[in-house]
């Protein structure tokens, strides 16, 4: 028999730091890996000599890695994937993680534990990631045919109520004002570091069916949050792994409505980012199919608003002003419903100014200056002072209007609103905004008031 190649493996310091911090001996690590075996069919027979083999670097075949991350986090409660034990073999990181819509329960908490630690540890590496044009749609699909999860109750680990449910539900609630106050620069990291320290721990927990429900419905929240902070902080490869598995969260927490809420708030406003105005209408009207009969007329006019901002970009006069009529009557039937009290939170904030924010997108891209200024002043009208990052993009947006109009020095005065409200805010995407404005400028750039304008603006940036 020939003789296998030598190979040089090193350590895993990986799995030396995990044993150690569950407080676990080898022969303790090998007794649980056998039962966890077990319990899914299999007989293993390790012991620690088999523990110490795995820590000078050889990695068991199979199933077994998956068993091993599984009885340390059982042990530490909470979930453990196969990269943060060191057997990931190289095929855990950017080029899939985070963007498969997994088919179980496990499967999904498996897939969003590893995004929020791989976002934790190594976010330069995630940072660069690219979006995959084709999971812009894929999930929708999934998530459309895809079957309820029957059960999503755990027996293991330490356990979880409602009561922890609802400090998930107010975290999300105040990071949200915050990030709504002072821009995604400032907020994500804690949002990254919450999802990944506190609530995987409780995906891991034991919890009854109710509370189960309740927790990855508040998973989803703040996974989607995270995902529009990342569209913030101009990482739109990162923002589609974590709309994704927002969209699984919501599927496991049995809220159709929510996931069409992602489907039609979050994925499809990043592919309008993108440039993929084909998508932004897919997914809204996959939103309006999935959710179907399961939402409040103020989520189906967010749906339809999102579907309009995909024909604008298309030049679709006639579709957008049809997806128009629809949002606009939806509200209308929202707020005229005596059960409007009935609204989730997550849609409670669709209000006639976020409405019109909408509708001010579809007639600037449609070439309507004077209706998308009409627009952006009721947005305006309607946003209150805390909405900083909204109240900026909607003056750029009227401040691009006036500039289309040709007037030129009320644009720039409005610009320079917006300009002042962005200096106190982290927002990759109101400087975005920003930059299109001065763009629209460029024709007039001899022009004394566009000067002193541009001027003012290299100023703030170097500042």
């Amino acid at each position: 028999m020939a003789a296998r190649p030598l190979v040089a493996r090193q350590p895993n310091e990986r799995l030396q730091a995990l044993i150690q911090e569950a407080a676990c001996s080898n022969a303790g690590l090998a007794r649980r890996v056998n039962m966890c075996g077990a319990e899914h069919g299999l007989d293993l027979r390790y012991d620690k000599t088999s523990v110490a083999r795995w820590l000078r670097g050889q990695q068991p075949r199979g199933r077994a890695p998956g068993i091993i991350a599984e009885a340390l986090g059982r042990k530490l409660g909470r979930s453990v994937t196969l990269d943060e034990i060191g057997m990931a073999n190289g095929k855990h990181l950017a080029s899939g993680v985070g963007l498969q819509f997994a088919p179980t329960v496990l499967g999904a908490v498996e897939q969003v534990c590893e995004l929020w630690r791989s976002d934790v540890g190594r976010r330069d590496f995630l940072a660069g990631a690219t979006v995959a044009s084709s999971a812009l749609v894929e999930p929708s699909r999934d998530w459309l045919i895809t079957s309820p999860d029957t059960q999503v109750a755990r027996s293991s680990g330490a356990r979880v109520g409602m009561s922890d449910v609802e400090a998930v539900r107010g975290m999300t609630e105040a990071l949200s004002r915050l990030d709504h106050r002072y821009g995604s620069g400032h907020i994500r990291p804690v949002v990254v570091h919450y999802l990944n320290s506190v609530v995987s721990g409780l995906l891991a927990g034991s919890y009854k069916e109710q509370v189960g429900r309740a927790l990855f419905g508040a998973a989803s929240r703040l996974t989607e949050l995270a995902g529009y902070m990342a569209v913030d902080t101009g990482q739109h490869g990162l923002a589609q792994r974590y709309y994704i598995q927002s969209l699984r969260l919501a599927q496991a927490a049995g809220d159709r409505g929510y996931g069409g809420y992602v489907l039609a708030a979050g994925m499809s406003h990043l592919a309008a980012s993108l440039g993929n105005p084909r998508e932004i209408s897919q997914l809204a009207r996959a939103a309006q199919e999935g959710a179907r009969g399961r939402v409040t007329p103020r989520a189906e006019s967010l749906f339809h608003a999102a579907e309009a901002r995909g024909h604008a970009l298309l030049g679709e006069a006639r579709a957008c002003e049809t997806a128009i009529t629809r949002a606009v009557d939806a509200l209308e039937r929202a707020e005229g419903a005596p059960d409007s009290g009935d609204d989730p939170p997550w849609i409670a904030h669709f209000d006639r100014g976020y409405l019109a924010d909408e509708l001010a997108h579809c007639h600037r891209d449609l070439g309507r200056p004077r209706e998308a200024a009409g627009c952006a002043e009721e947005a305006l009208a309607a946003h209150p002072e805390d909405r900083a990052r909204r109240r900026a993009i909607g003056l750029l947006l009227l401040a691009g209007a006036q500039a289309q109009q040709r007037e030129i020095e009320r644009a720039c005065h409005t610009g320079t609103r917006a300009s002042e409200l962005l200096g106190q805010l982290r927002s990759e995407r109101g400087v975005e905004y920003l930059e299109d404005f001065r763009r629209r400028l460029e024709p007039y750039a001899e022009e004394p008031v566009v000067r002193e304008f541009a001027a003012r603006c290299e100023v703030g940036a170097a500042a």
